[in-house]
């Protein structure tokens, strides 16, 4: 098929789902790079690592309230909690009591406004999520101030890997489509006309984050030194340690000079241990990002409604449940991506407390305990007697990895953490209320019943049942 006949073929099955053009013309960009051989790869070669970054404890404290009036506010909620076995909104996992990450960002918004409208917030939401995230949100009705409280996520097709044509799967026709990933917010923003809104009314800074991520709240300082150093795009890193060998690195372009983002799926087999090495290549890309929105808009009509953004191809099976399917490439690309795409771009590494997704149980353990503590403007911070070191807490995946079955062994209560540098928990236990933690603590079940740990103080010790 040539290369027209198969863009109709391609835009007609989009344009009848309902997608913007847009996200349309973002997706055939990518189809015909991964047609003409591009593969998205970085290689070490063509890029140089970053040195050193300006910090943000080092940033000059000069807050103004008043750009609050120019700023809007979106988080990322298009996702499912999948990797802990749910099919439901992730967003709307309890995270302390009762209340969900929903409650601490909407809080969080209710107190920076101080009885104004503003900033505006908005959730980028994905039609799986956007009924259950709208009715739950209905208990803050301020929020949306009386209009639109959030845009869709659009969705692509996956494509054959040999004539790249979309596929079609008439037993589950869901699954012949795939989100494009978080690159999509800016295609989004504008087909869904919320660029224009918000420029029209005066907001001219954007931030935004993760809705996993209660660390990134909108940082007062930040925001003017966003704008007091005239950038279009500010990406806040972290230092990267062991933990984050295999997560995507900020760089610097030879060829221009412009900084960058790889991530894993960018780089060569034969660049694997350089883009490990965490001394050479330092910065990761926490996906906090600061946008000024009138020079998005100047670069999205110099480049035709399209931000070039790097291709992320990745090769899957068309079923993820069932390995016999047919291969297919779903090409994505990612939002802090669009650091390369701007000249007057920065970076400013943050404290690891901005950084704080949940992407396992663990991670949701380390919330609920007494590890972390809600401030008075529903920030989760973590107690200042760890003094910024949080515990390594390691749960045995194969009991713990799926939400319902953590939520069966810690039924009676979280254990006491805020003493304990290392928690391990191998096999099938339970935890009765009022388990204290502290140094060094493991717990042991070789055995295929479950076992309860009784209330009581447990200090470097090894329990084997």
């Amino acid at each position: 098929m040539n290369v027209n006949n198969l863009d109709k073929l391609i835009e007609t099955k989009m344009r009848s789902a309902g997608v913007a053009d847009p996200t349309i013309a973002a997706f055939l960009k990518a189809v015909h790079q991964v047609m003409a051989g591009q593969t998205g790869l970085l290689p070490e070669q063509s890029i140089a690592p970053i040195a050193s970054l300006p910090k943000l404890d080092e940033v000059q404290n000069k807050t103004n309230t008043d750009l609050v009036r120019e700023l809007a506010v979106i988080k990322l909620n298009g996702g499912l909690g999948t990797s802990m076995g749910l099919d439901r909104v992730k967003s709307l996992i309890r995270v302390k009591g009762q209340d969900t990450f929903l409650d601490f960002m909407a809080r969080q918004i209710l107190h920076l406004r101080q009885n104004r409208s503003e900033p505006a917030f908005y959730l980028m939401d994905s039609f799986t999520t956007q009924k259950d995230t709208l009715d739950y949100l209905g208990k803050y009705p301020g929020l949306g101030g009386g209009g639109q409280l959030d845009f869709l996520q659009n969705m692509v097709p996956k494509i054959d890997v040999k004539t790249f044509e979309p596929v079609s799967w008439p037993e589950d026709p869901e699954l012949e489509w795939c989100p494009p990933g978080h690159g999509d917010l800016y295609p989004a923003l504008l087909g869904s006309g919320l660029l224009d809104q918000l420029l029209a009314r005066g907001v001219n800074y954007l931030f935004v984050s993760n809705s996993d991520n209660l660390g990134a709240t909108v940082d007062l300082n930040l925001l003017r030194y966003f704008a007091d150093g005239g950038l279009s795009f500010l990406m806040e890193v972290a230092e990267r340690t062991g933990s984050d060998r295999k997560g995507g690195h900020l760089a610097r372009r030879r060829s221009d000079g412009r900084l960058v983002l790889r991530e894993s799926a960018q780089c060569p087999k034969e660049d694997e241990t350089a883009f490990q090495d965490i001394e050479r290549h330092r910065y990761f890309n926490t996906n906090n990002l600061w946008v000024r929105l009138d020079h998005l808009k100047m670069e999205l009509d110099r480049c035709g409604g399209v931000l070039p953004l790097a291709l992320i191809k990745n090769l899957k099976t068309l079923d993820p449940r069932k390995p016999a399917s047919p291969k297919v490439l779903q090409l994505e690309s990612a939002m802090g991506a669009a650091i390369e795409c701007f000249a007057q771009a920065g970076a400013i590494v943050v404290p690891r407390t901005r950084f704080s997704p949940v992407k396992t149980t663990a991670d949701l353990l380390a919330l609920r305990s007494d590890l972390y503590r809600i401030t008075e403007d529903s920030r989760l911070v973590l107690e200042e007697a760890r003094q910024g070191q949080p515990t390594l807490i390691d749960l045995d995946p194969q009991y713990y990895k799926l939400l319902a079955d953590f939520e069966n062994f810690f039924a009676a209560g979280v254990p006491s953490l805020v003493e304990c540098d290392s928690f391990k928990v191998s096999g099938k236990v339970h935890f009765a209320a009022g388990v204290v933690c502290r140094n060094k603590v493991e717990f042991l079940n070789p055995l295929a019943e479950a076992k309860t740990v009784p209330i009581g103080n447990y200090t470097n010790v090894q329990i084997e049942f």
